[in-house]
């Protein structure tokens, strides 16, 4: 039975993708784990492996298609005695229409009844799977339905009966539990109509710029947030004069393995201690709920062009400061070639975002739904203040501010988890206790 071939979701967000460029043709033979195609998704370029072994029948969507959506035919496979005569009429995906509902598998045209050979559940229906993984079954001794299959539309396939054995399966979880559905993209910003908008510039010199994946995403994600999270801000001042001077002597010590920490580098495990100090406020909101999560898992937006990341470093407050600036200098390199694999920046509780760079003295982010707060971070610049003995003296002062979801982080554990923060980066040396 010929197999489709259809658009992955390759993360909880994509709706619709571009099939950026086939790396098989018609006719080539294929194996479970080839590489078939490159999708681009709205953060990154992706390589598309087969889940079953064939021949490549028909490329139906070809390479350079935008708005293909998840779940649409972009190929069919051909398995062993099959040939292009037994493709049925599979309607090509078309960029920008949504999918057919697809509730049964394609069948080959002349078939008026499951093969014989095919497996059969204990309530009459057929249990579709792959001939070879049909073969391995009955080598040994697996009862086809007790396997959940991994091919599209649950096909079971090599890969599902290889590491299975004959022995009874374990039992599977209440059907009252469900997988949470896969999160879908907000609609696209509100306002004036694109007609509108281009009739009211149209005597003014202008060049049109077409969204492309990434951009649309940031739009209805941010849209969303601004919305629906009812942020609150907090701000406070950071001395960070003892961190220079602890940095430059670490920087001094770590110069004969070629490691150099930055500023960013203590904030990120000033954060990830703080959320460890204030475990309450290591939270995400889940629609109906709160999540409290055990590790301090800091994600760091990275500007690339036309867009941002917001890489995850997981467990931030088990890793030592030069780990830290290692992984952090290969997220931001992969991120800026759109590299990054989508676990590695989903998920996270917190959120990073350093625009002191640019010499920008203070802002408010924007929360990356579902996190709970998010650091905006200012530059550090010298400024007169008022030390303990109330005399006036100079010091190198940074401007913070914490933006925070009040679903998730009342006012007064906002200002404990800020003050948390505060108190490592102005003492760094006890991140290192």
């Amino acid at each position: 039975m010929p197999i489709e071939i259809l658009m992955p979701a390759l993360s909880p967000t994509m709706e619709e993708g571009t099939l950026a460029k086939w790396l098989v043709k018609e006719g080539d033979t294929v194996s479970s784990g080839d590489l078939l195609a490159e999708i681009e998704t709205d953060k990154a370029t992706m390589e598309f492996e087969a889940v079953e072994d064939g021949v490549v029948g028909k490329i139906l969507v070809p390479e350079g298609s935008e708005g293909v959506h998840v779940n649409a035919v972009i190929a069919i496979l051909l398995e062993d005695g099959e040939s292009a005569d037994d493709i049925g009429a599979a309607p090509a995906a078309t960029p920008g229409a949504a999918p057919a509902e697809a509730s049964e598998p394609t069948k080959a045209p002349t078939a008026s009844a499951p093969a014989p050979s095919a497996p059969v559940s204990s309530d009459g229906n057929r249990i579709f799977a792959s001939p070879l993984a049909r073969r391995i079954a009955a080598d040994k001794g697996i009862d086809l339905a007790t396997i959940t299959g991994s091919g599209p539309r649950g096909r079971i396939v090599k890969a599902d009966v290889e590491g299975a054995s004959a022995a009874p399966a374990a039992a599977k979880a209440p059907a009252s539990v469900s997988a949470a559905p896969a999160a879908k993209a907000a609609p696209m910003a509100s306002g004036p109509e694109a007609d509108t908008v281009l009739r009211m510039y149209a005597d003014r010199d202008f060049e049109e710029v077409a969204l492309d994946g990434m951009r649309k995403t940031i739009a209805a994600r941010l849209t969303e947030a601004k919305q629906s999270i009812p942020h609150f801000y907090l701000r406070r001042d950071i001395k960070l004069d003892a961190l220079l001077a602890f940095r430059s002597q670490l920087n001094k010590q770590l110069e004969k393995r070629g490691a150099k920490l930055s500023v960013n580098d203590f904030i990120i495990k000033a954060c990830a201690l703080a959320l460890q100090e204030v475990p309450d406020a290591n939270a995400v909101w889940a629609s109906d709920r709160i999540l409290k999560l055990k590790p301090s898992d800091v994600a760091v937006a990275v500007a690339i062009e036309g867009g941002l990341f917001t890489p995850v470093l997981k467990d931030a407050e088990m890793k030592s400061l030069s780990a830290l600036s290692a992984e952090m200098k290969d997220l931001a390199a992969r991120a800026r070639d759109r590299k990054l694999a989508p676990h590695e920046y989903q998920g996270g509780s917190f959120a990073i975002s350093n625009l002191g760079m640019f010499g920008i003295d203070n802002f408010d982010a924007v929360i990356n739904p579902p996190h709970g707060a998010i650091l905006a971070v200012g530059a550090g610049a010298k400024k007169p203040v008022v030390d303990e003995d109330g005399q006036i003296s100079v010091a190198t002062v940074m401007s913070v501010t914490l933006s925070v979801d009040h679903r998730v982080i009342d006012g007064a554990l906002g200002a404990q988890l800020l003050q948390s923060i505060v108190d490592n980066l102005e003492n760094p040396m006890a991140m290192l206790a």
